[in-house]
């Protein structure tokens, strides 16, 4: 781990930026969208910071964005819905109440299912995205067979 790496000293938007392969324009952009915290509290004019857990989350938004091709709006809904699990998993640790810990699956359960519906709406359009694509390649094949090729 380089020294701008390590855990214990905070990074800057522009260090943060790096690391995780974006630019700070989005980190600002998605703080004000609240998808990322706005780094530590900071005095007016002072620099952002960033700590480890920041730089796991905003991975972890950029992975999502990257790999399901999300909205915005999407993408709010399956990292907040990631939040909500994420503080239902300290609330079942916290207790031992079997009521309590119904009540923390059943919640869980509507955020897991409102993540995976997001997630198969994009594995169909990718479905329907291959289906064109193997179309057009059969009928290009056709032309090319035609053609003598």
């Amino acid at each position: 781990m380089t020294p701008a790496e390590s855990p214990s000293r905070p990074l800057r938007i522009g260090e943060l930026a790096e690391r995780v392969g974006t630019t700070a324009r989005t980190i600002r952009y998605y703080e004000e969208i609240g998808l990322l915290g706005g780094g530590e509290e900071r005095d007016h004019g002072r620099h952002r910071s960033y700590t480890e857990d920041d730089v796991e989350r905003l991975e972890h938004i950029l992975r999502l964005r990257d790999l399901l091709g999300l909205s915005l709006e999407d993408l709010q809904r399956v990292v907040e819905a990631g939040d909500a699990r994420e503080a239902l998993r300290r609330e079942w640790h916290g207790t031992e109440d079997p009521a309590a810990r119904l009540r923390i699956v059943d919640q869980a359960l509507g955020h897991i299912a409102t993540q995976l519906e997001l997630v198969e709406r994009r594995q169909a359009a990718l479905g329907e995205l291959e289906s064109e694509l193997r179309e057009r390649e059969a009928l290009a094949r056709r032309r090319r067979a035609e053609l003598g090729g």
